[in-house]
């Protein structure tokens, strides 16, 4: 078959038609290069000039010569705004089904658009489709050989331009469907794997992310109880891929449990599933802004629903107690880790949908109202630091920090939050304050553990009752405060 033959786009009339032929096309590419990766280990065979067009990913193709068409909703996604021709490459398109058709489906609805599927002039990289990390092993043949001979992973040509408002959208004969293309969707999700020790696709697209082990705990106690007693949960995957299911007796899942070495992984990873695939994915990422900037760099490219924020901060004012809430209107980001690409002096807006679903949900675990919340929940600016000595800096920090009227301090809330921003997926914060560092409160160890003992547990709880809050308000969720007036189709 000729390359124009390959390469060739074909017209389809439904998302679903679209998503079948990426999906087919993406098996042929992968199955191509797995077969010539194969014949190479065995007989060192290069393959052949036309084989290794067989080896590209998917493409995605909009066409809209429109202009001023109104979608009957008010959704922030899966509309388009200037008439062009949109196109993405796409890796593992059955993985990603549910996300392509909630955004092919509204729009091929609403807009007078035409879509296409073919391959691309992308080339998979090799090491994107080898499942295992033994099939060198015996084979007498290197990654540096391999990378001579079939496609490798070029990151000059994998970048975060779109998000970043650095696409030139002048030429409107190629403009971006989406945030992420197939590169560099593939090279997070390997990221991911690595970073959390479980399969990429265990991943739900409600997100808690945590900065101690703690909250993790907690959470496998309340996954185990989920499983025990609500049909709608079917599993709980823990790093290292080790799958707890319902169909297991109480001893056997708690065996389980005990064997896992999460300390393996440097943010392990725990995900309970759900039967409609809207379970909660718990992270637990460790202290600082730079492993939060690096998880959520790749956990972006799966497209969550949400975010949130679960973790301690000092607290920053007389009135408040060890064990009360923070809740993140606002954020000061002095953790400068994302200074380059979004500038501290950009507002991080608080999503109303996020902040509501967390007030509510705080009210429904405390048992609280009105004044009553009011003395546990606080509600006003975190501030971030990439410092955790920063106290040491106080004299030179107070007068910023009183001019922000920060309630509290924390290393990763403005970062995630600025992530979520950045990358267009919603986020929220709530923490707890653990000590009072400028009111000679400090972690000691016998009120830590007592503080411990008695938050984390309502804590998580307030964390889970708000994501089952949002998952009713999707439409509302995605928000328009996200979305810039550069922006391409898809979420």
């Amino acid at each position: 078959m000729s390359a124009v033959l390959i390469h060739e786009m074909v017209v389809v009339a439904t998302a679903e038609e679209a998503v079948q032929r990426l999906d087919n096309l993406y098996q042929q590419a992968q199955a191509a290069l797995r077969q010539a990766l194969a014949e190479y280990l065995r007989s060192r065979r290069q393959p052949s000039r036309s084989e290794r067009e067989r080896f590209c990913y998917p493409q995605l193709r909009l066409t809209y010569r429109c202009q001023g068409e109104v979608p009957s909703t008010v959704r922030a996604y899966a509309k388009v705004q200037l008439p062009g021709v949109y196109q993405v490459t796409v890796t593992q398109p059955q993985a990603f089904r549910r996300y392509l058709l909630d955004q092919l489906t509204p729009l091929m609805a609403d807009f007078s658009v035409t879509v296409e599927v073919g391959a691309s002039q992308q080339c998979i990289p090799y090491p994107y489709v080898m499942e295992g990390s033994d099939e060198l092993a015996g084979s007498g043949v290197s990654a540096a050989e391999l990378a001579r001979v079939f496609p490798s992973a070029d990151l000059s040509t994998v970048s975060d331009s779109v998000a970043d408002g650095l696409y030139d959208w002048s030429d409107n004969e190629r403009l971006p469907l989406a945030l992420f293309d197939a590169a560099r969707t593939d090279f997070s999700l390997r990221r991911l794997v690595h970073y959390t020790g479980s399969d990429w696709r265990t991943v739900q697209p409600w997100i808690l992310l945590t900065n101690y082990h703690r909250y993790v705990d907690q959470f496998i106690r309340y996954a185990l109880e989920q499983l025990r007693s609500d049909t709608r949960y079917q599993a709980l995957v823990l790093p290292g891929n080790v799958r707890v299911t319902r169909e297991q007796s109480p001893a056997e899942q708690q065996a389980l449990v005990d064997a896992v070495e999460w300390h393996r992984f440097q943010m392990p990873a725990y995900h309970l599933q759900t039967s409609d695939s809207q379970g909660i994915t718990l992270i637990n990422i460790g202290v600082g802004p730079a492993n939060a900037k690096n998880i959520t760099d790749h956990l972006a490219v799966l497209r969550p629903h949400c975010w949130l924020m679960i973790g301690h901060c000092g607290g920053l004012r007389q009135s408040q107690t060890i064990g009360d809430y923070v809740l993140a209107h606002a954020y000061m980001r002095r953790d400068g880790i994302l200074d380059r690409v979004l500038p501290p002096n950009i507002p991080i807006p608080a999503l109303a949908e996020v902040q509501q679903a967390l007030q509510e949900a705080a009210a429904q675990v405390t048992g609280e109202q009105g004044d009553a919340l009011k003395k546990r929940l606080r509600t006003g600016t975190v501030l971030t630091y990439d410092d955790r000595n920063w106290e040491l800096h106080w004299a030179h920090e107070r007068a910023l920090i009183n001019l922000s009227r920060a309630v509290a301090v924390d290393m990763e809330s403005g970062t995630i939050a600025a992530q979520g921003y950045r990358l267009r997926v919603p986020y929220g914060t709530l923490l707890c304050v653990s000590d009072k560092p400028l009111h000679s409160e400090i972690k000691l160890p016998g009120a830590a553990t007592g503080f411990y003992q008695r938050a984390v547990s309502q804590h998580l709880a307030i964390g889970i009752a708000t994501l089952q809050r949002l998952q009713g308000q999707l439409n509302n969720l995605h928000s328009r405060k996200l979305r810039s007036f550069d922006e391409p189709p898809f979420r």
